[in-house]
């Protein structure tokens, strides 16, 4: 894994991607840095992190798109898929070299809550956790990104669709409100989820008996639930959709609001999607 981090890493900054990638982030951190901390006189940076999170839905894109798409349309991935190292290897590589470009930027960005405690304002220690989110928040990007990635060898087409992923999870809380809202819908939306993963599952693992098993179990357990209670599907899959969004997460530390499950709903993200990028690989690899 350390030589895939390591060949990855580099080839960040041996190409125009890294160095763009971090100046792009960095200079729109400076410009509401200006506007916010040092012409408004607000004291706290993270008001700056929760304005740049639209940049960073255009940003991951550029970062990600070439991780596997790359590799299969040069067919430099059929070396990696017949080395001794693991898969999972391969994938973590890729994912930390990402996310160690992203972290020098962050790492840069801590010189913000220095400026501001120098000057004798701010929050130093809410200012650092908020930095420390937005990275995390980050990684669950750049791991969403990543599995897309890993499903086409078309750079355009998994920019394309990982700037399209994200941008419905940056607007899923503000779009709860115009999804079904009575509970029969509810259900039905649920049933319809229940079936895509079913699918999933097939297509991840070919194995009909059990994903039509799963999806099955899945399907009765919902049903049931409706049955018995069935007041509780009065908005829920609204509210459950709402809840899919990492922005709506990360703003709470705007209201210097520190929530733990936050933390480890990013750290959660970003091992589904590591996960789902071994097995996609898996099976172009015994395929």
């Amino acid at each position: 894994m350390q030589a895939i981090f390591k060949r990855e890493f580099r080839s960040y900054f041996h190409t125009v991607v890294g160095p763009v990638f971090m100046a792009a982030l960095l200079f729109f951190t400076g410009i509401f840095f200006t506007a916010y901390n040092l012409f408004q006189g607000y004291p706290y940076f993270s008001v700056v992190l929760s304005s740049i999170t639209v940049v960073l839905l255009l940003l991951v894109p550029l970062l990600t798109m070439r991780s596997f798409a790359e590799e299969k349309r040069m067919k430099t991935d059929q070396l990696l898929l017949t080395s001794p190292v693991s898969v999972t290897e391969v994938v973590m590589g890729k994912f930390l070299s990402m996310t160690a470009v992203f972290g020098i930027a962050c790492l840069l960005m801590f010189m913000a809550p220095v400026l501001i405690h120098f000057y004798g304002g701010g929050a130093f220690l809410a200012d650092s956790v908020a930095i420390v989110e937005f990275f995390l928040m980050g990684a669950a990007y750049i791991a969403i990104g990543m599995f897309i990635s890993s499903l086409t060898e078309n750079q355009l087409i998994a920019a394309v669709g990982t700037f399209a992923v994200l941008l419905l999870l940056q607007l899923a809380d503000s779009m709860s409100s115009i999804l079904p809202s009575s509970a029969l819908e509810s259900c039905v939306c649920f049933l319809v989820l229940i079936i895509a993963a079913a699918l999933l599952l097939f297509w991840l693992t070919r194995n009909l008996i059990i994903s039509c098993g799963t999806g099955l179990v899945a399907a009765v357990v919902l049903m049931i639930f409706y049955v018995v209670k069935k007041s509780a599907f009065e908005g829920s899959f609204g509210r459950a959709f709402a809840s899919l969004s990492l922005v709506s997460r990360f703003d709470a530390i705007t209201r210097q609001s520190f929530e733990l499950s936050a933390v480890i709903y990013f750290i959660t993200v970003s091992a589904l999607f590591i996960f789902l990028t071994v097995q996609a690989i898996q099976k172009r690899r015994w395929s």
